[in-house]
């Protein structure tokens, strides 16, 4: 299995047309799972603030092969990309290896990408933004972040983030605080119907993202 991260800014018409025409993984050889967000930076109020000027685009793969012979939409040309190698999940998600291990140390100690994907049950969207919000403000501050976003396209909500390493990551997601916080809530009473947190080896990243949030390759 592989994943790929693609985000771009571009006009909201763009963006709009862009949420429109997602690919299907039934249509697109070795594809297992792809969906388009608006991008919405992390937030310390109750409410996201979505952005029609910044897409993104995260798909799974069977492998390298299937992502050489896609031709992506042409709004993710220009911004930032990245292939990535999953290293552990924790939950599930449509397309994700089911034997890829849950434990949470993994023989691996370069920079690292996470996915957190959710498929928001409507109901519980009041308390999910309350608990996920105090979970972004320190992701804002947490030592060794060096880039995050939300994702929104409801009902499905998710992050992307890059850090310097694996101990980084553990430090923000099992240190007592927000996200342990958040984490307990959804199992007292499920945010989502389904939900997966998986962390990532990037191997190859490409391109930059300008602005006050910019990136670079």
């Amino acid at each position: 299995m592989r994943a790929s991260v693609q985000i771009a800014d571009v006009s909201p018409r763009t963006a709009l047309a862009t949420l429109g025409k997602a690919p299907k993984p039934g249509k697109v050889p070795g594809m297992r799972w792809s969906k388009t967000f608006l991008a919405a930076p992390l937030r310390e109020q109750f409410l996201p603030k979505p952005s029609l000027k910044r897409v993104a685009l995260l798909s799974f793969w069977d492998d390298d092969a299937a992502l050489d012979a896609y031709m992506f939409p042409a709004a993710f040309i220009e911004g930032w990309s990245a292939r990535l190698e999953p290293l552990r999940v924790h939950g599930s998600w449509p397309g994700v290896d089911t034997d890829l291990t849950t434990a949470r140390k993994v023989d691996y100690t370069g920079p690292a990408v996470v996915f957190t994907l959710g498929r928001l049950r409507i109901s519980q969207g009041a308390r999910f933004l309350r608990f996920s919000a105090r979970a972004e403000k320190a992701v804002l501050g947490a030592p060794g972040c060096t880039w995050a976003t939300g994702l929104g396209r409801p009902p499905f909500v998710a992050t992307c983030s890059l850090w310097e390493n694996s101990d980084a990551i553990a430090a923000y997601a099992f240190a007592p605080g927000a996200h342990c916080d958040a984490v307990d809530e959804g199992r007292r009473k499920a945010f989502h119907k389904q939900e997966a947190f998986i962390r990532f080896r990037p191997y190859a990243t490409r391109g930059n993202l300008s602005g006050a949030n910019s990136l670079a390759g």
